[in-house]
C-alpha cells in the first residue's frame, strides 16, 4: 500500500465529475456494471486488515495451556487468543457492565 494520499484529480479528471454530478441518476448509463442482488457468495472481511501491535503478557500457564490445547495443529497460539479476545470484546460491547 502507498503512503500518503491520493495524486490530485487533473484538470481533465475534475471537468468530467463535474459533468457527471450535474446529471440525474436516471441519465447514467450503467448498462456495463449491472447491480448485484445475490450476495450468497460474498466473504465480509475480506480485503480488510486490521493493523496489528506488538504485546507482550505475562499470562498464568493454565490459560497458556487452553489457548495451546484449542489451537489447530502446526498453528500459533497467538491467532487463536486474539480471536477470543475480539470475541469476548463484541460481547462485552452488547451487555456492558
Amino acid at each position: 500500500m502507498k503512503k500518503g494520499g491520493p495524486r490530485p484529480l487533473t484538470p481533465q479528471e475534475e471537468a468530467e465529475l463535474a459533468t457527471l454530478a450535474e446529471l440525474s441518476e436516471a441519465a447514467i448509463d450503467t448498462s456495463d456494471a449491472p447491480e448485484i442482488r445475490d450476495w450468497s457468495s460474498a466473504r465480509r472481511g475480506l480485503f480488510y486488515r486490521p493493523i496489528k501491535q506488538q504485546l507482550t503478557l505475562r499470562l498464568d500457564a493454565d490459560l497458556i495451556a487452553w489457548f495451546r490445547k484449542h489451537a489447530t495443529k502446526g498453528e500459533c497460539t497467538t491467532p487463536v487468543a486474539s480471536g477470543r479476545l475480539s470475541a469476548h470484546r463484541r460481547v462485552s460491547r452488547q451487555f456492558p457492565v
